[in-house]
């Protein structure tokens, strides 16, 4: 059994990053299975934050399929380039939406979803993978939640 997160000394968001990524790290390290490995990572990211749906969107052809994940039933398929998911993974940037309901095309999976941040996962120039995370209050998601998790995406996520 893996031992509980350690955040109680982060007083603030960036804090709670810094001190979370290692931890992640070391919750992986060893684990070569890939499914594995990501419930860890989408339920230490939900128990830190306590974001309302974390999870991840695996590309398979041309669609993206859900993967694991933490929190209510989701959609399980996602074409390239439609909703937030999609079109993070056409783009291959970072989608941050801070008001789902003004994002054209946005595909509700949750009515409870009120705001979103999407981070594309590329390994040899390509999109192996998406990390969405939702939120039910709007405007969750800023420059600090971005950062990290593209740094959690190149850092580890890629490496998977």
């Amino acid at each position: 059994m893996e031992k509980p997160l350690d955040l109680k000394n982060a007083t603030n968001k960036q804090e709670k990053y810094e001190a979370l990524l290692p931890q992640l790290k070391a919750l992986v390290e060893g684990e070569a299975d890939l499914i594995a490995n990501l419930a860890n990572l989408a339920a230490a990211l939900k128990e830190a934050f306590g974001f309302f749906w974390v999870g991840f969107y695996l590309v398979k052809g041309d669609t993206l399929v859900l993967g694991p994940f933490q929190g209510p039933l989701a959609c399980t398929r996602i074409k390239f380039g439609e909703g937030v998911c999609g079109i993070s993974w056409k783009t291959q940037q970072t989608q941050l939406v801070p008001d789902v309901e003004t994002f054209p095309g946005h595909i509700a999976c949750n009515s409870a979803s009120k705001s979103e941040i999407v981070v594309p996962v590329v390994r040899d120039g390509e999109v192996i993978m998406v990390l969405d995370i939702d939120s039910e209050r709007l405007a969750q998601f800023d420059e600090i939640d971005q950062i990290f998790l593209e740094k959690l995406s190149v850092e580890l996520l890629a490496k998977l």
